[in-house]
């Protein structure tokens, strides 16, 4: 593989569902960086930059939609793929947040979705 390791910040507040990503991630060959809520994701984001953002709905301080808001807001982190998580039903979740996502992943989801998506946010087709 000819790629450069990509980098990937999970931002979810439930740790169960972070550890479980972060494990899976880093078993594919990518480097993770975690944060609790939107606001140390941003914090994240300000001390290295990433190729992909795995994204919750709701936290505590930040949730997703206003951290995905501000992301695409920043013109440094504007075209930064995100991929939104929720435990909410796909058209509520959809209906509060803007377009400006490349993967949704309704919770809890399968490991090939997972990857299926990552694919999908990079702009290749899932195997």
């Amino acid at each position: 593989m000819d790629d450069p390791v990509k980098s990937v910040l999970v931002v979810d507040d439930e740790f169960g569902i972070a550890e479980v990503l972060e494990a899976l991630l880093v078993d594919a060959g990518f480097r993770v960086t975690r944060a609790i809520n939107g606001l140390q994701g941003l914090q994240r984001l300000h001390e290295s930059a990433v190729d992909l953002v795995m994204l919750d709905m709701m936290m505590p301080l930040m949730d997703g939609p206003t951290m995905l808001g501000k992301l695409r807001a920043d013109p440094l982190h504007r075209a930064t793929p995100v991929i939104v998580m929720s435990g909410l039903p796909r058209d509520v979740a959809e209906s509060r947040i803007s377009d400006a996502y490349q993967g949704y992943l309704q919770k809890p989801f399968m490991i090939q979705a997972l990857f299926e998506a990552i694919e999908t946010a990079f702009g290749r087709e899932p195997d």
